[in-house]
């Protein structure tokens, strides 16, 4: 069984602790005007064996971070009481972009705190252009992101799979997609935006050298070597185009 001891204390925004005056993003509005935050999980039905019983609100800045009590029946009929820690930070959408005749992909490269912690050298990431749906439906979402970082306006995209990407801890499901682009569609500069603290350069790649980059370890973000090995095995690159 997976439990957790972590002890967080949530803080209202004026950075005190909450108790007397109501808890953000319980039943007083957080930095982002939420609120029953711990009523996300309480009523799923879904699964006889999972019976949800507590939903603790562990913290809730930008993202949402929650730990759930729930009863469990394993395989052979035993109960058990179980916790999870969740990370809530919405779902996302991702695309590459590719140019079939040129035989290149247009991706991303920026900094990863998160990675550069976890031992990444620099952790400046190559990427496929990607960000959160907010309140956007997936398509929406992903020519956003389009736009921002790459300045390229896409025509038509092809939907290729929805996957979670760390189901262990991280509740976000990815839409992935692709689409074709040319040089005269890079309307723009692209480089993301500066006052989300980007700074996104554009990398265009001869899909042979990002499939390289792969095997080496020079690109080593998921949802990337997803949608590369995609486009060499079944999409624009693949060997044989009946496939």
């Amino acid at each position: 069984m997976e439990t957790t001891t972590t002890d967080a204390h949530l803080t209202s925004p004026s950075g005190g602790t909450a108790a007397g005056r109501g808890t953000p993003g319980l039943d007083v509005p957080d930095a982002r005007g939420r609120t029953g935050l711990d009523r996300v999980g309480r009523d799923l039905r879904g699964n006889d064996d999972v019976v949800v019983r507590d939903v603790e609100l562990l913290a809730a800045g930008w993202h949402v971070l929650r730990r759930t009590t729930f009863d469990y029946r394993d395989s052979r009929g035993r109960w058990s009481v179980q916790q999870r820690e969740t990370y809530d930070r919405g779902n996302g959408a991702t695309i590459l972009l590719h140019d079939r005749v040129r035989r290149t992909v247009l991706l991303t490269r920026q900094f990863r705190f998160p990675v550069y912690v976890n031992g990444h050298p620099d952790g400046r990431l190559v990427e496929t252009a990607a960000g959160l749906l907010d309140e956007d439906d997936p398509v929406t979402a992903v020519r956003r992101e389009v736009a921002e970082e790459l300045g390229v306006v896409v025509g038509e995209v092809e939907h290729v799979m929805d996957l979670w990407m760390s189901p262990g801890s991280v509740t976000e499901r990815v839409h992935f997609y692709a689409a074709p682009y040319g040089p005269q569609d890079r309307t723009g500069a692209g480089g993301g935006l500066a006052e989300e603290g980007e700074d996104i350069e554009v990398l265009e790649l001869d899909v042979d050298d990002a499939l390289r980059r792969v095997a080496d370890g020079r690109i080593s973000d998921a949802k990337t070597v997803v949608l590369l090995q995609w486009a060499a095995l079944s999409g624009p690159f693949r060997t044989d185009p009946r496939a």
